[in-house]
């Protein structure tokens, strides 16, 4: 059988209707062009579909089996176009989205969860690069967008990307309370080399891009341990483990319940904003598109 959507649209009509003539009419249709229509469809199955009756007609009992079909196939369909319209608006798939570790420890939970609120269908791949890397992959055509440090910004502008800065994102020194340090409001990190470091795990995006800025100034973290973890980071300098380079934010949220000191870094790449990077905005997805804008909102 050869039966396309209108095709069954009308079948269903006719039933419903109880005439061909309200049938066409239901489905838009001259009553020359349904009449056609309905002698093709029962010369191609090879049975009567409708019995005509005085006052209009019904389905025999293979019509009424085609009417089960019809009725599900049709229903498929709308199914169908929903979710292709959901995957259009950007409401329903998986969205990749690169950031650097400041922007997942803070402007991402604070400002996707709304966003992703109100699409209960989207997925999010969240994937942690450094800010370097990042912007290779972007200007490779590898990654959409991403959330970066401005630090990167000659690298950027060279690769012909856009830098939107949404949020600062400045790097500080926490040290324990009784530290030699503790008393001073601010350090660079060539004068404290030789002190011991707590570090993030092996893989922080954060981790590598202090570690390279050490090793920038032909030095290198002594790093005692290793946490997976801000909060165990920030516990274990507490506790006179090490010196340890964090973002304000959470150098801020843990502090109280554990009383370290927050030295303000004066090297200029710890004086960071975080931006919004992509290339040519209308080669964006538009769920990208209503990412980046939620993102560079207000709030």
């Amino acid at each position: 059988m050869r039966l396309d959507i209108a095709d069954l649209h009308l079948f269903l009509c006719v039933v419903d209707a109880g005439s061909i003539t309200h049938g066409a009419e239901r489905a838009n249709l001259a009553l020359a062009s349904a009449s056609e229509r309905l002698r093709n469809m029962e010369a191609d199955s090879g049975v009567r579909l409708l019995e005509r009756r005085a006052r209009g007609v019904a389905a025999t009992e293979a019509g009424e089996a085609l009417a089960h079909h019809a009725r599900s196939i049709l229903r498929q369909q709308a199914v169908l176009k929903d979710e292709l319209r959901d995957f259009a608006a950007g409401a329903r798939g998986t969205l990749h989205l690169y950031a650097n570790t400041g922007a997942l420890t803070g402007l991402v939970p604070q400002k996707l969860a709304p966003w992703m609120a109100q699409r209960p269908r989207l997925h999010v791949d969240l994937k942690e690069r450094t800010s370097e890397e990042i912007v290779r992959l972007i200007a490779a055509g590898l990654a959409e967008a991403g959330i970066v440090s401005d630090a990167v910004k000659p690298s950027a502008v060279q690769a012909g990307l856009v830098l939107q800065p949404v949020a600062k994102d400045h790097l500080v020194l926490i040290v324990p309370a009784q530290h030699r340090l503790a008393a001073q409001r601010a350090a660079c990190l060539g004068d404290i080399l030789t002190e011991a470091f707590v570090g993030l795990a092996h893989g922080s995006a954060l981790q590598d891009h202090v570690d390279e800025k050490a090793r920038a100034i032909g030095g290198a973290l002594a790093l005692r341990i290793r946490m997976k973890t801000f909060e165990g980071l920030c516990e274990m300098v507490a506790h006179g483990i090490g010196l340890a380079i964090v973002p304000q934010t959470i150098a801020s949220r843990y502090k109280r319940g554990m009383g370290y000191r927050t030295l303000v870094l004066t090297d200029d790449w710890a004086r960071r904003r975080l931006c919004l990077c992509y290339g040519d905005w209308q080669s964006l997805t538009p769920v990208m598109q209503s990412l980046l804008q939620h993102l560079a909102g207000p709030g």
